[in-house]
């Protein structure tokens, strides 16, 4: 039996049952089984993620379970997780990505540019706010925590005016909407392995690795490559608002475009760097180290300091 630990919303089920398949797809004669498991990410709703700890509070106790023996196989969003496992854990295998951009939810169809000044947006991401502030400054990012129904029910009660959300979340789970809105470049860059799904394992454990290996995306796992590379370079703090997106042409030609952002928008650093496919991880690391260089020192050393 292989078993799986997995948070217990909606979303981060639906991402483990889809691990589930393909591993049953696989292997056939393989017994699957799902370990669902409360974070501190999904029980504490009255603060932010960046006052907690970051996006890495999702994945501890999944983690324990991991190193304890009672799970094999942990899953989780890419882009909840730091730049680096715990000692005795790896990532395995990317899954193929699915749609990396962030959605502009609305009720009414308004977009950010018809929104009059002083609307409310809510978002719980520091990336999404610094880059909605950076372009339209006279917007009011408000807070919100929570699973996507939660969210997407404070936009349609009128308690917010739009709401951003990745929108591989809302397509994995067929949630209904009304208007939206896909942001990307120039303005808007997702989260460094937005829309991945990956797998963690106990480091060496040859038979899991050979399960999950048929799993993987090379394509995906060479983009990710770049964008993590750039959060390695940076501290590997996922509580940063930071973005990156690698995309590769047919030639093999990776393209990676990163930017760091201030929380209120008003100071932001960015770069392209374009090369080979087989080059993603120098692509990020020279991606990083131009965005610490050219002020992204300062906008980091600035960050309000996450509890312990």
């Amino acid at each position: 039996m292989i078993r799986l630990a997995t948070r217990k919303s909606l979303l981060a089920l639906w991402q483990t049952e889809y691990v589930a398949r393909e591993l049953r797809r696989h292997h056939p004669d393989v017994e699957v089984d799902l370990l669902p498991l409360s974070t501190r990410g999904d029980e504490v709703l009255d603060r932010s993620l960046s006052e907690i700890g970051g996006k890495g509070v999702f994945l501890k106790e999944l983690e324990r379970a991991l190193l304890d023996g009672a799970a094999d196989i942990a899953v989780h969003s890419l882009k909840d997780v730091p730049a680096e496992s715990p000692p005795g854990l790896a990532l395995s295998v990317v899954m193929p990505r699915a749609d990396w951009a962030d959605w502009w939810l609305t009720a009414d169809g308004r977009t950010p540019d018809e929104l009059p000044a002083g609307a409310r947006v809510g978002t719980s991401s520091l990336r999404r706010q610094s880059q909605l502030l950076r372009r339209f400054p006279d917007l009011e990012v408000v807070p919100i925590r929570g699973n996507v129904q939660t969210r997407m029910g404070l936009m349609t009660s009128g308690q917010v005016d739009a709401v951003i959300l990745a929108a591989a979340g809302i397509q994995r789970l067929d949630f209904p909407y009304s208007h939206r809105l896909a942001l990307g470049p120039p303005d808007f860059i997702p989260a460094p392995g937005q829309g991945v799904i990956v797998t963690q394992c106990r480091a060496g454990d040859a038979r899991i690795e050979q399960l999950l290996a048929p799993l993987g995306c090379r394509e995906t796992d060479d983009q990710v490559a770049a964008e993590r590379a750039v959060v390695a370079t940076l501290g590997g703090d996922c509580r940063m608002p930071l973005a990156a997106l690698a995309q590769i042409d047919d030639d093999g030609t990776l393209t990676l475009h990163a930017r760091l952002c201030s929380p209120d928008g008003r100071s932001a650093v960015e770069r392209v760097e374009r090369g080979q496919r087989e080059q993603a991880r120098e692509l990020g690391v020279r991606a990083g180290r131009y965005l610490l260089e050219h002020g992204g020192s300062e906008i980091i050393a600035a960050l309000p300091d996450a509890e312990p």
